[in-house]
């Protein structure tokens, strides 16, 4: 028999039997719609149910203050609407509005991403499953595809696509088997270079959890936080990781002046890019040797920090001129961690675990650069809480720095052209919603840096030595490690 017949042998006698290629009927497809949305017939339903027990005026009413609510949710505090209710609104507008019905059907067979059956001439169309749109630019879009494509096919059809939905990029990868997963990236928010921050005038002003470092794609601050916890920076060069750090020390600018914040900077680039800003450095080290004696000064502070906490019975410190934040910064971290010789980069991986593992309550932070996030490069990348990820050049790199599924979830930084006109743009992941936020980080000029350093350098002030047990060893520029 031939194979390609679409027969099935039945019965005793083994019967041929003809499969039937008649579709489902509509009213069945329909039921299954139906099953799949059950909110469709549920706000109908609900709204019946209240105009039988309370009568159309209550529910009218009822409706009336719903939506006067919603409204002044909407207006009244647009930060906390956009993260909580915002995404739900945007991803069912655009469901019903273009990513379904017709208007979807003729999008798709337009581009040639629709099939028809060989047997019985319908239009095989790719369902959309899930729409997501956690930013007001970004729509990301799970679909059902039809058999006969794969995930080839749709990449080789994602230019055309864009075109159609007119949006700045379409971004395909593989969800599942069968499953395909599509980045819309409807525009590019940031459109002109964001001036570097103003600094604050005093120490009082600055927030040391939420220091202003540029813009979000919402048209609110973009803030980090320096204390109780790490923060890991990723991207290519010129992606502007020097924005992000420099940003930082002038939005903390008057903490290091009084002594609040203390800079600790390694920069195994030879120091060329952080010269300028030496003076406002507690230790410098520009060499892998003196990185590594940098960091054991700095675990060993640590230990005595806590030694002293312990004594005086506190869990925790609060930052204060005899408490300060001590932040270590590291440039180009894989020079430390990967590069160096390997005595010296398993010695450093085992400082940076111990400093990242304990210096939480004791105002130990740690602030790395970096361009390859991969775990041969770093591997104490999970230690740290907050990463942040600018332009980098693999896909993959996007879910090793910011966490799995991050660029299914709308976290295009592979697609971000690493040029000057876009420097400082990335992704955050929202530390509420879990989704992808993007940002652009202010640019820092060098006559920015000088203004930090000449009005930012840590004053000169009698040594506080708060663990009278300890050494008291002196660093390179005259204070004691621990004290301040």
């Amino acid at each position: 028999m031939n194979k390609r017949s679409a027969t099935l042998m039945t019965g005793p006698a083994r019967t041929p039997v003809r499969r039937s290629h008649r579709p489902p009927g509509r009213e069945w497809r329909a039921l299954g719609w139906l099953l799949r949305h059950p909110l469709f017939l549920l706000h109908p339903a609900l709204a019946v149910t209240l105009l039988v027990l309370v009568g159309p005026v209550a529910t009218l009413a009822g409706y009336s203050v719903l939506a006067v609510l919603v409204v002044g949710w909407w207006r009244g505090h647009p930060a906390s609407f956009d993260r909580h209710i915002g995404p739900h609104v945007r991803a069912t507008w655009r469901r019903w509005t273009t990513y379904r019905g017709r208007r979807w059907a003729s999008l798709l067979s337009d581009c040639g991403l629709t099939r028809e059956h060989r047997h019985n001439g319908e239009t095989l169309v790719p369902r959309v499953m899930r729409v997501r749109s956690s930013t007001p630019t970004i729509d990301t879009l799970l679909v059902r595809m039809v058999r006969g494509q794969d995930l080839t096919h749709w990449q080789e059809h994602a230019p055309v696509l864009a075109e159609a939905l007119i949006a700045h990029r379409v971004a395909v990868s593989r969800a599942r088997p069968g499953v395909v997963a599509l980045v819309v990236e409807r525009e590019l928010p940031f459109d002109r270079v964001i001036p570097a921050p103003d600094i604050p005038a005093s120490a009082d002003e600055v927030d040391l959890s939420a220091l202003e470092i540029g813009d979000n794609e919402h048209g609110e601050a973009f803030v980090i936080s320096i204390v109780r916890g790490h923060r890991v920076v990723i991207g290519n060069t010129g992606s502007g990781k020097g924005s992000v750090m420099w940003g930082t020390l002038r939005a903390c600018g008057p903490c290091i002046r009084e002594g609040v914040v203390r800079v600790h900077m390694i920069d195994l680039k030879g120091g060329v890019e952080t010269e300028q800003g030496a003076p406002l450095f507690t230790r410098y080290a520009t060499t892998p040797e003196d990185a590594l004696a940098l960091l054991t000064d700095f675990r060993d502070a640590m230990k005595a920090r806590q030694e002293w906490m312990r004594d005086n019975g506190l869990r925790s410190c609060t930052p204060s001129v005899e408490t300060p934040v001590e932040m270590l910064m590291v440039d180009e971290m894989a020079m430390l961690t990967a590069y160096a010789d390997r005595q010296i980069t398993r010695e450093a991986l085992r400082l940076l675990a111990e400093i990242m593992t304990q210096g939480r309550a004791s105002l130990f932070t740690v602030q790395g650069y970096l361009q390859e996030p991969t775990k041969d490069v770093l591997d104490v990348r999970e230690l740290f809480t907050q990463r942040i990820c600018l332009a980098v050049t693999a896909a993959s790199h996007v879910d090793m720095a910011l966490g799995d599924g991050a660029r299914e979830r709308g976290a295009l930084a592979d697609e971000i052209p690493c040029d000057a006109r876009h420097a400082g743009i990335g992704f955050v992941i929202d530390a509420g919603s879990r989704l992808p936020i993007r940002f652009r980080a202010a640019y820092v000029s060098d006559e920015d840096i000088a203004e930090l350093v000449a009005r930012c350098t840590p004053r000169d002030a009698d040594v506080i030595d708060l663990y009278p047990d300890n050494d008291g060893d002196q660093d390179g520029n005259g204070s004691v490690w621990g004290a301040s």
